[in-house]
């Protein structure tokens, strides 16, 4: 093995990428998210080729990490394309149907409250950009940012079941 690849192989990611079939490699953030790309690595012939470009996957996801979903996976197909990963492209993660369904219940209630998305963000001191990319499902946010929205929305921060027979 090449003394640079061998380098390259020995960096240490926090993304974990694992092909899953000969279309999809599944690669997951440093925040457990889950991104599906699809990539043809799978039928290479070479383990060596394949361990570099799942390497590098991990590499492209871990220099690209960040909470605002839509622009970390711009970035990410920018630098596949930049570094010739074989993908033809990727989802936007498994929590995204979440992201939405929170940014819009956000969305309800500030209407409901008659306020304007710059009024709530200036109450929060949440980035008015930011505080529409939450409504809009595009930003992974913390507990404290919705603790802090849930507060001027005169709301309440709850856990709720996933079983939808209740």
């Amino acid at each position: 093995m090449d003394k640079n690849l061998k380098k390259f192989l020995s960096y240490e990611t926090y993304s974990r990428a694992q092909i899953l079939d000969d279309h999809t490699v599944e690669v997951q953030t440093k925040d457990g998210e889950l991104f599906n790309i699809t990539s043809d690595v799978a039928k290479y012939s070479s383990d060596e080729y394949k361990a570099y470009v799942l390497h590098l996957i991990e590499f492209i996801f871990d220099r690209n990490f960040s909470d605002d979903k839509e622009q970390m996976v711009n970035r990410i197909t920018s630098d596949f394309l930049r570094n010739a990963v074989p993908a033809l492209g990727m989802d936007y993660g498994n929590r995204m149907p979440e992201r939405v369904r929170i940014g819009q219940r956000i969305r309800e209630l500030r209407e409901k409250k008659r306020m304007e998305a710059r009024d709530l963000a200036l109450l929060t001191g949440i980035d008015a950009a930011n505080l529409s990319r939450i409504e809009q499902g595009k930003y992974s946010t913390g507990i404290d940012i919705l603790s802090r929205i849930c507060v001027v929305l005169d709301a309440h921060l709850d856990l709720i079941s996933n079983d939808k027979n209740r």
